[in-house]
């Protein structure tokens, strides 16, 4: 079960090995939104992203035992490079399934950390798959990239900096892959401020979450071709699915095939 307190001693947890990011402000976004603008900038996070608070909160939430076994993990790139610090901050064994046409730096990235890399077709294998495989043959603890309570709330502890930086926030929009940032997110939020909007943001290209909110259950698309490889999700998680239904407001895909945020309802 997901709650402010569970996200509250992930952000105990974490908080050693991760950065307390930045708040942005941006006169040009606030002048073309007709509001005030805040960016919370997990670009400068550990590993290059938010993935880092996520893969920090599982590991060191493993028994003494699994993390001597050590940890697999499938990802298009983000999670792939927070699995692998995050275990080498841990002391801990790591193999990373990540596609064969993921970007070269993030390969190169995933290697330098120390994990072990295994490639995948994803035209024609399942990531997952393959990592279970090896999970069962290597007796390592698989931590997912967002199907995951410890994950969800890894990723939440980045909406109580927010708040804690910008306190009187009327909505907030997160990207959505698999929606584990969203998920936590947003329940940190709407724990704090009720009434605070909450938006998920996605690929046109890659719009399972739209399609699933349309139909009311989690939708299965073929692999999206869009440049956002770390939005290549085809569905969202089972878990943060339901998340997604009862905290997300309107969502609308972007018309350039990458992320625009549309909030007109948080006006």
């Amino acid at each position: 079960m997901l709650t402010l307190d569970f996200i509250q001693l992930a952000e105990a947890r974490v908080r050693p090995f991760v950065h307390r990011t930045p708040v942005a402000t941006s006169r040009t976004f606030d002048e073309a939104a007709g509001r005030r603008v805040f960016f919370k900038c997990e670009n400068f996070q550990r590993a290059g992203a938010f993935k880092m608070r996520g893969a920090t909160n599982k590991i060191l939430s493993l028994t003494d035992e699994e993390r001597a076994r050590g940890v697999v993990a499938f990802s298009s790139g983000n999670h792939a490079q927070a699995v692998a610090l995050a275990a080498r901050d841990a002391g801990v064994r790591a193999v990373i399934v990540m596609p064969q046409d993921a970007p070269r730096t993030k390969l190169a990235a995933t290697r330098g950390y120390g994990a072990e890399v295994v490639l995948y077709d994803r035209q024609r294998e399942d990531r997952e798959s393959v990592a279970r495989r090896i999970a069962e043959r290597d007796g390592l603890a698989v931590v997912p990239p967002f199907d995951d309570y410890h994950v969800i709330a890894g990723q939440g502890t980045c909406a109580l900096e927010l708040l804690e930086d910008v306190p009187d926030l009327d909505a907030m929009l997160t990207p959505c892959g698999g929606g584990g940032l969203f998920a936590g997110a947003s329940t940190a939020a709407k724990a704090l401020h009720k009434d605070i909007r909450c938006f998920p943001v996605e690929s046109e290209l890659s719009d399972d979450t739209r399609q699933s909110f349309v139909k009311g259950e989690r939708v299965h698309i073929p692999p999206p071709a869009t440049i956002a490889d770390g939005m290549r999700t085809q569905t969202p998680g089972a878990l943060t699915f339901p998340i997604l239904q009862q905290n997300a407001g309107a969502l609308r895909p972007s018309h350039d095939g990458l992320t625009e945020a549309t909030a007109a309802r948080a006006g």
